[in-house]
């Protein structure tokens, strides 16, 4: 089967030889002579742990890497077919100022406008998780404190549809973010 590059430009393939005993092309020999291009995900997932010992990580790592050099799957897609994206920023308030800025109706109006997200987990101070106003997608956002009077947040829009939805909705948080960050901050002085 044929697809990009088992390495792919900048990767030796020797990165995964720590974790795993191999580089990625033997992997992918490996997976190939097991026929792994025509199984599904999770198929070759228990395969990887059960019979090869590897952590669920390193599967999971594999298994991307591989089905994108084979061309079974875009850069970006998840298992399901859907796509997420990420963003972060680093913003000179606390961390607990940040996190309001997510989970307070009014402030994040303030940055996010016109966007209505549902509420579905919070871990004060760490993490809080949204539905969309799309109804289909999913927001996770983590924040860490990076010193005195910084924090970053880091945002994850799960659940995309197709390549360009993600590439909208990348562009879209990193202009957001750069939003929250002149708000918060210009609030600061």
């Amino acid at each position: 089967m044929t697809g990009r590059d088992d390495t792919g430009p900048g990767r030796s393939g020797e990165g995964v030889r720590p974790g795993t005993g191999r580089d990625r092309a033997e992997w992918f020999t490996v997976l190939d002579a097991w026929g792994a291009a025509g199984r599904p995900y999770r198929e070759i997932a228990d395969w990887l742990t059960g019979e090869h010992g590897l952590s669920t990580w390193w599967a999971q790592k594999l298994i991307v890497e591989y089905e994108q050099a084979r061309g079974v799957r875009e850069a970006g897609v998840r298992p399901g077919g859907t796509f997420t994206v990420t963003a972060s920023k680093t913003v000179g308030v606390p961390v607990e100022r940040l996190f309001q800025a997510f989970v307070d109706d009014s402030l994040r109006g303030r940055w996010l406008p016109g966007i209505s997200v549902q509420e579905r987990t919070v871990t004060h101070g760490r993490t809080a998780r949204f539905d969309w106003d799309d109804g289909a997608t999913r927001v996770n956002v983590g924040f860490a404190a990076t010193g005195e009077g910084k924090s970053q947040v880091s945002v994850e829009h799960e659940r995309l549809p197709d390549q360009q939805a993600a590439e909208d909705r990348k562009a879209f948080w990193r202009e957001r973010l750069a939003a929250l960050k002149a708000l918060l901050e210009g609030e600061q002085r």
